[in-house]
C-alpha cells in the first residue's frame, strides 16, 4: 500500500504499524453527511424499496417458510464472494442428508453462515443492543469447526493482514487495515455508531457501517461475511424490515470490482457519496428482487396446494408442501415427521408428488432417497430477469 495514494481528504491517517509497514487508521464515522442531489434521489429510492419490501414481509402468512430459504441463498452468495464453491442446491442437500457423498468440502462453512445469521437474529429478537460481544459470537459460529486454526473463531485479530492479490506483500497490496494493536478504540467507536440509530437515514447508516467494519477488518478471517451479515441484522434491529428478507451479496458479487473500488476510494479520498449511492442502488435492486421472488413463491405455493388437494384429500400432505417451501429437499423420514404419519404413509404421499411432477428423486438409490422440488429451488436460485414460465430443472448434485 502506497501512502501517496491517500489524499488530504482521506477519512483517516496512513501510519506505520509496530512492524514498520504502512496501514490505514480510519477516523470515527461521521454523524452527518453532505449528499448531492443524485445521492438524495438514490437514498430515497432505496428507502421506498425497503418500505415496499417491509409491506410484503408483513403480508406473509407463514414468514418462516420463506425466511429459511432466503437466509440460505444469502449464505451461499456471501460465501461465494470469499471463494467457496457450494451451490444452493448442494447446501439444501447437505442439510437434508449430511452423509451425502457429493456434498462439497466447504458446505460446512456455508452452513455456518446460516447458523451465524440465525444466532445474530435471535440476539436482536431478545432486544439486546449491539456490542462487541455479539460480533465475536457471530464470528465464532461462522468459523466453528472449519479449516485453519489461525482463523481463531470469536477472537479479534492478532496479526497484521493485507487486502490484495495472491502473492502481494504489504508494499504492493491494495489496502492494509489498521494494526491489530490499535483495534480496541476503533471497535469501541464502531459499536457506539451501531447504537446511534436515529441521526442518519438508515440506508446511509448501513453504508457507513459496512465500510467501517471492512476497513477495520477486526478478525483474522471472515470479515466480509460478518460485514454483510451485519446489514441484515441492522435492518431487523432498526425494525426497518419485519423479517430478514433483504440481502446484498448477490449485488456485491455481480459488481465485485466496483464494490471493492468504492470501498477503497472512500479510504483514499473520502468518496462517501459515490459509495453510499452504490450501496443504495444495491438495496433498491435487491429489495425489488426480494418482492418479486416472494410473490412468485407465494403464487407457486398456491398452485402446489391446489395440486396436492386434488391428489390427496387429507390435510397432512399440505404440511409437507409447506415444508418444501422452507427447504426444497426432503427425505421420506423427514416427510413422515412433518406430516406426523408412519413411514409407509409418508412414502406413499411422496410417491404421489413424484408422479405429479412436484418432486424428483435425485440419488438413484433404493434406500435413503432424497427428493427435490425443482420448481421451488429454481425460483430461489435463479435470477428473476427473463425467468421462463416453467423454471429449468437444476443439475443433479
Amino acid at each position: 500500500m502506497r501512502p501517496d495514494e491517500f489524499t488530504a481528504d482521506a477519512p483517516g491517517s496512513v501510519v506505520r504499524s509496530v512492524m514498520g509497514h504502512w496501514t490505514f487508521q480510519p477516523n470515527p464515522l461521521p454523524r452527518t453527511i453532505n449528499p448531492d442531489i443524485q445521492l438524495m434521489s438514490q437514498v430515497s429510492a432505496a428507502d421506498q424499496a425497503l418500505g415496499e419490501l417491509a409491506g410484503a414481509g408483513r403480508r406473509l402468512p407463514n414468514p418462516h417458510l420463506l425466511i429459511r430459504p432466503f437466509i440460505r441463498r444469502e449464505a451461499v452468495l456471501s460465501s461465494r464472494i470469499e471463494g467457496t464453491v457450494t451451490r444452493l442446491d448442494q447446501l439444501f442437500l447437505f442439510e437434508a442428508d449430511p452423509e451425502e457423498l457429493s456434498a462439497p468440502s466447504d458446505a460446512v462453512e456455508v452452513r455456518n453462515y446460516v447458523l451465524a445469521l440465525e444466532h445474530g437474529l435471535e440476539y436482536i429478537r431478545q432486544g439486546r443492543p449491539f456490542s462487541l460481544q455479539i460480533l465475536r459470537e457471530v464470528h465464532q459460529v461462522l468459523l466453528d469447526n472449519v479449516r485453519g486454526a489461525e482463523k481463531r473463531p470469536g477472537a479479534l485479530r492478532d496479526r497484521a493482514v493485507l487486502i490484495g492479490r495472491s502473492g502481494d506483500d504489504f508494499d504492493t497490496s491494495r489496502f492494509v487495515p489498521p494494526c491489530h494493536t490499535t483495534l480496541a478504540p476503533l471497535l469501541n467507536d464502531f459499536v457506539d455508531f451501531l447504537r446511534d440509530q436515529r441521526a442518519l437515514p438508515v440506508v446511509v447508516q448501513l453504508a457507513l457501517m459496512h465500510y467501517q467494519f471492512e476497513t477495520i477488518h477486526p478478525f483474522n478471517d471472515g470479515n466480509g461475511r460478518v460485514g454483510r451479515l451485519l446489514i441484515t441484522l441492522m435492518l431487523c434491529e432498526r425494525q426497518v424490515l419485519p423479517q430478514p428478507l433483504l440481502y446484498l451479496s448477490a449485488f456485491f458479487e455481480q459488481h465485485r470490482e466496483e464494490y471493492y473500488d468504492h470501498l477503497l476510494n472512500v479510504s483514499r479520498r473520502a468518496a462517501w457519496n459515490e459509495w453510499i449511492g452504490f450501496f443504495a442502488r444495491g438495496i433498491a435492486e435487491q429489495a425489488r428482487d426480494a418482492i418479486n421472488r416472494v410473490q412468485r413463491l407465494q403464487d407457486l405455493q398456491h398452485t402446489y396446494r391446489e395440486r396436492t388437494t386434488a391428489l390427496v384429500r387429507t390435510a397432512a400432505p399440505q404440511r409437507l408442501v409447506e415444508e418444501l417451501f422452507a427447504s426444497p429437499y426432503i427425505t421420506v423420514s423427514h416427510a413422515a415427521e412433518v406430516m406426523e404419519v408412519a413411514f409407509k404413509s409418508a412414502a406413499a404421499t411422496v410417491a404421489k408428488l413424484v408422479e405429479a411432477g412436484m418432486l424428483r428423486e435425485i440419488t438413484g438409490q433404493q434406500r435413503n432417497r432424497v427428493y427435490c422440488a425443482d420448481e421451488i429451488l429454481a425460483l430461489l436460485d435463479q435470477p428473476l430477469i427473463n425467468v421462463p414460465t416453467t423454471p429449468p430443472v437444476p443439475p443433479t448434485p
